[in-house]
């Protein structure tokens, strides 16, 4: 059997719908349409699917780890309904003034991901809508795709994205071109 390929995905406006008041419970959490069964598709095609998310509502103390933790398992469960299976989450609980390295955009959380599944990032593709997302990844040597969902219509009309990114409307078309331009 053929090696795992990894990838690597931001969580809120990339799988599910994002909101500026930060997703706070689980009844928040509602997956974009085709997100799911893009990464099913991922999983068919032998594909780790890993998430990297920063999470600085627990900083904030809008929500705690339980909530997160059930926010997860929501995803898990709704992702298993569909056939997908999300490898795991990455997050950074800390807020932007704490300065740590695994927020991002800093590469930390993408270092720890390398670290854990002993592989090196180069060409690993990163699905985000935000400017840091794809700069994370970036640094860690991951081919950056933007979606237009969530935050990426901002970010597109923003511009400076790293070299190379691709952009499509949804995760289901950046899968959808991934799967059949494997060597990108």
């Amino acid at each position: 059997m053929p090696q795992p390929k990894l990838i690597i995905l931001d969580r809120d406006g990339v799988i599910n719908h994002d909101s500026p008041d930060f997703i706070k419970s689980p009844e928040e959490w509602i997956p974009i349409p085709g997100s799911l069964e893009a990464i099913a598709r991922l999983n068919q095609a032998n594909y780790r699917v890993v998430i990297a998310s920063n999470q600085s509502g627990i900083a904030r103390q809008l929500f705690d780890i339980t909530t997160l933790n059930a926010i997860h398992a929501k995803m898990h469960r709704l992702a298993l309904q569909v056939g997908a299976d999300i490898d795991a989450v990455f997050f950074c609980p800390h807020a932007a003034a704490d300065n740590c390295d695994c927020r991002k955009p800093k590469p930390g959380m993408f270092a720890e991901i390398s670290k854990r599944y002993q592989v090196s990032l180069k060409g690993v593709p990163t699905v985000g809508d935000s400017l840091r997302d794809l700069q994370s990844g970036f640094i860690g040597g991951c081919v950056p795709y933007l979606v237009r969902t969530g935050k990426g219509e901002k970010t597109e009309a923003t511009g400076g994205l790293p070299p190379g990114t691709l952009t499509f409307p949804d995760l289901a078309a950046t899968v959808q071109h991934i799967l059949k331009n494997p060597a990108q």
